[in-house]
């Protein structure tokens, strides 16, 4: 039975599970109604940034422009569009044994695209959530269910995996931004035009 995480709450992931290695990260949402004219179109990432907070490079950033980290640790399985349906929006595979010595965190942020042209935040979101599955038993492990605390942010930090000596931990940080995409990679040490 999966966890289920509250704001700020770590939990270690490979402490009691051992041999975790293969994760699928599930990230989920539904709109409000809403008549604004436009699909939301939310975007989920990764940043894999050292012990600085900061990405090394740009291809530390996986996103819908770049789907795979070079190290093959980390694969955005594509962009979702509308959000429309059941279940998991957007994933994200990480595989924790090809994750680069350098790299302390797998941080996992979700930007509404375009949201200031189209007038849209997380306000008009509801029941967002990320899920971390053991891909390998197909077992949920945890679930942190975002609540409805954002208005005017058009980004997310939702949480984070980090390295604690060996293991590997989960941080439920749900922290917003406004600004959308480039505020966050700019707080990640990616410049964007």
């Amino acid at each position: 039975m999966a966890i289920n995480l509250s704001k700020g709450q770590k939990i270690d992931l490979t402490k009691g599970n051992a041999g975790l290695k293969k994760l699928l990260i599930g990230l989920g949402w539904d709109t409000n109604k809403y008549d604004g004219g436009a699909d939301f179109d939310l975007d989920a990432a990764a940043f894999l940034t050292g012990a600085n907070g900061k990405v090394t490079t740009q291809e530390d950033f996986v996103f819908y422009g770049n789907l795979k980290h070079k190290s093959n640790s980390v694969e955005h399985l594509g962009d979702n569009l509308t959000g429309a349906g059941e279940g998991d929006d957007e994933q994200i595979k990480v595989d924790l044994s090809l994750i680069p010595a350098n790299i302390e965190k797998v941080v996992f942020s979700v930007t509404i695209y375009d949201a200031d042209k189209r007038k849209q935040n997380f306000g008009q979101i509801s029941n967002s959530y990320i899920r971390i599955i053991d891909e390998e038993k197909s077992q949920e492990l945890i679930r942190y269910d975002l609540g409805e605390d954002f208005s005017v942010e058009t980004a997310l930090i939702v949480g984070e995996l980090y390295r604690h000596g060996n293991e590997w931990k989960f941080n439920a940080i749900g922290s917003g931004f406004q600004g959308g995409l480039a505020a966050i990679c700019n707080n990640f040490g990616i410049a964007t035009e």
